[in-house]
C-alpha cells in the first residue's frame, strides 16, 4: 500500500508542468465594469442624492494584469452606489470609486472596439465607467444608473529597445550579457515563453530598457505560434534590435532551413505583413554566434549582401521576399555567450536612441551641448565685467 501511494504521488508530481511553464504571462484581460448608481433625492426638502462611484485605471510600474484576474475572479467590477438623501442628511455621500492598478503600457478597448484610452505614465488615471448622477430637481430626484461596459485591457510592453529574432537566435543570451536581467537560457527553441525586460546600465548612470520577446516563427503575422502576442509588443518600442544566428536556422522538419540572410528577410516580411509602419523604426542588426567556426566569413557575406540588396532580392523565394526592406542603421557581429562586441553594441544602441530622441523631440538638448553653451555664456559675462 505504501509502495502504491509513493508511486501515485510520483506520477502526479511528474505530470505537473515545469515551473516556468506554469507562470503564465498575462497581457490581455476582459472585464465587465459597472459604474455606481446615483442616490435618490428628497423632493420634500430639495435633498440631493449622492453621485455613483466611478471605475478608473491607474498606472503603476509594479502592477500586473494577473493580480486583477486574481482579485476579480468573476471578472465583474462594480463601483459603490451613491447614498440616498434623507431628513437627517440632505446631501447623500457619493459612492466609492474603484481604482484598478494596471501596468504601464495598457490600452483599454470597449466592447465595440472603441479605444477608451491608454495608461503610459506612473499614477496616470483613466476613467472606464462613470457613475450615475444623483437625484436632483433636474431629474425628478431620481438617481441614474452608472455606465456599464465590457472592456479589454491590452498590455503592450513599453521599452526603448525590442529584440526581434527567431527561436534559438540568442536573444535571451544577449539580454543577459547586455543587462542585469536573468532570463532562462537553453540550447533549444522557445526557451522564452513570456517577455523579459532588462535595463542596460552605463557608467554615467544612463539607463535604457530592453525587451526580450518570445521568438517568431513563419506565419506569425497570421497569429501562428505566439504570433500577435509577440508582434503587438514591438509597437511600443523606439528601436528594433534584430538578432540572427550566423549559421541560419531550422525550426523543425516541417520548415525549410533558412540561411542567416533569409532569416533576416523573413523577419522583415513578418513585420511588414503585421504592420508596415514598424519598418520605419530605427533598427540595428546583430549577427550572433561569431565565436563558431566559419562564422566571420558568413558575417562578411551578410554585410556584403546588404550593399547589393536589389540583386539579392531577385534570388530570394517569393514567400520570404519583402516589398519593403528595412534599413539597418548598423550591422554588427557579436557573440552573446562570449561577450564579444557587447560593449560596442551597447554604445550603438545608445547612439541611435539619442538620434531618435533628437528627431522626435527637437527641443531636447543633450548634456554636452548644454555644457558648451553654459561655458560660452560664462566666458562672455567674464569679458563684459573686465
Amino acid at each position: 500500500m505504501v509502495f502504491l501511494s509513493r508511486t501515485w504521488f510520483a506520477i502526479k508530481e511528474f505530470k505537473r508542468p515545469r515551473k516556468f511553464l506554469r507562470s503564465k504571462f498575462i497581457d490581455t484581460v476582459r472585464l465587465h465594469v459597472k459604474g455606481g448608481t446615483g442616490g435618490t433625492g428628497l423632493p420634500k426638502f430639495g435633498g440631493l442624492g449622492g453621485q455613483g462611484g466611478c471605475i478608473y485605471c491607474v498606472g503603476k510600474e509594479e502592477a500586473n494584469l494577473g493580480s486583477i484576474m486574481t482579485k476579480y475572479r468573476g471578472k465583474t467590477v462594480t463601483a459603490g452606489h451613491g447614498e440616498d438623501s434623507r431628513k437627517t442628511k440632505i446631501v447623500g455621500n457619493p459612492g466609492a470609486d474603484v481604482k484598478l492598478e494596471v501596468p504601464l503600457g495598457v490600452t483599454i478597448y470597449r466592447e465595440d472596439g472603441q479605444v477608451l484610452g491608454s495608461v503610459d505614465k506612473q499614477d496616470e488615471l483613466l476613467i472606464v465607467a462613470r457613475g450615475g448622477p444623483g437625484g436632483t430637481k433636474d431629474n425628478n430626484f431620481l438617481g441614474h444608473f452608472g455606465q456599464t461596459h465590457h472592456i479589454r485591457l491590452d498590455l503592450k510592453l513599453i521599452a526603448d529597445v525590442g529584440l526581434v529574432g527567431f527561436p534559438n537566435a540568442g536573444k535571451s543570451s544577449l539580454l543577459r550579457a547586455i543587462s542585469r536581467a536573468k532570463p532562462r537560457i537553453a540550447n533549444y527553441p522557445f526557451t522564452t515563453i513570456k517577455p523579459n525586460k532588462g535595463i542596460i546600465h552605463y557608467k554615467d548612470l544612463r539607463q535604457i530598457s530592453i525587451a526580450d520577446l518570445p521568438g517568431l516563427i513563419e506565419g506569425a503575422h497570421n497569429n501562428v505560434g505566439l504570433g500577435h502576442k509577440f508582434l503587438k509588443h514591438v509597437e511600443r518600442t523606439k528601436l528594433l534590435l534584430f538578432i540572427t544566428d550566423v549559421h541560419g536556422f531550422k525550426l523543425s522538419h516541417k520548415y525549410p532551413f533558412r540561411s542567416c540572410l533569409e532569416t533576416i528577410m523573413l523577419l522583415n516580411k513578418e513585420l511588414e505583413l503585421y504592420d508596415e509602419d514598424l519598418l520605419d523604426k530605427p533598427a540595428i542588426l546583430a549577427v550572433n554566434k561569431l565565436d563558431l567556426p566559419g562564422a566571420k566569413e558568413k558575417f562578411l557575406e551578410v554585410k556584403e549582401a546588404f550593399r547589393n540588396m536589389d540583386n539579392i532580392l531577385k534570388t530570394l523565394p517569393e514567400e520570404i521576399k519583402p516589398n519593403k526592406v528595412i534599413k539597418f542603421e548598423d550591422i554588427i557581429g557579436i557573440s552573446a555567450l562570449k561577450g564579444e562586441s557587447i560593449e560596442e553594441l551597447k554604445n550603438l544602441v545608445r547612439k541611435r536612441l539619442d538620434e531618435y530622441a533628437e528627431e522626435n523631440n527637437p527641443d531636447i538638448v543633450d548634456a554636452s551641448t548644454l555644457l558648451r553653451k553654459n561655458r560660452a555664456i560664462v566666458k562672455e559675462r567674464g569679458s563684459q565685467v573686465t
